[in-house]
């Protein structure tokens, strides 16, 4: 039933309307791994940039019950965009590089070419909500 609200569609017959909602949706809870900075291409709006860090944390071994086995560790980087005028000003001005923010938002692929000429591809979130939540990585306010 809850599926229905997001999947409906007409009947199988070739040449039907067909209409799907899908989903986009990142949420990230981790830590900034360099101070922002802001960005103009192309004279279009600019963009605050940030990488941020989450961690899996899992131990390897017979069993995880136990207290047997290795904990291994592996850190993932997320290139963090915000387009947000006001999200984008805040976010520039006041999160510092190894604060713990939260931030929702949407994976984005992209290609670009590289100062060598090399076309590079890219995955971005592009953040719509950014919650800072340690004020100890933060600027300070001038």
């Amino acid at each position: 039933q809850v599926l229905r609200q997001f999947v409906r569609h007409e009947s199988d017959t070739v040449g039907s309307l067909v209409l799907e909602r899908s989903m986009n949706r990142v949420q990230l809870l981790g830590r900034v791994g360099q101070d922002p900075v802001m960005r103009q291409v192309d004279g279009r709006n600019p963009v605050t940039i940030f990488s941020l860090a989450t961690n899996e944390i899992w131990r390897t071994g017979e069993s995880e019950v136990t207290q047997g086995g290795d904990i291994s560790q592996k850190t993932t980087w997320h290139r963090i965009s915000v387009f947000r005028p006001g999200l984008r000003d805040v976010t520039y001005q006041y999160v510092k590089k190894g604060a713990r923010i939260y931030v929702e938002g949407k994976i984005d692929y992209g290609e670009y070419t590289d100062k060598n000429n090399v076309r590079r591809q890219a995955t971005t979130i592009i953040a719509d909500n950014v919650i800072f939540l340690s004020d100890g990585g933060m600027k300070e306010k001038v």
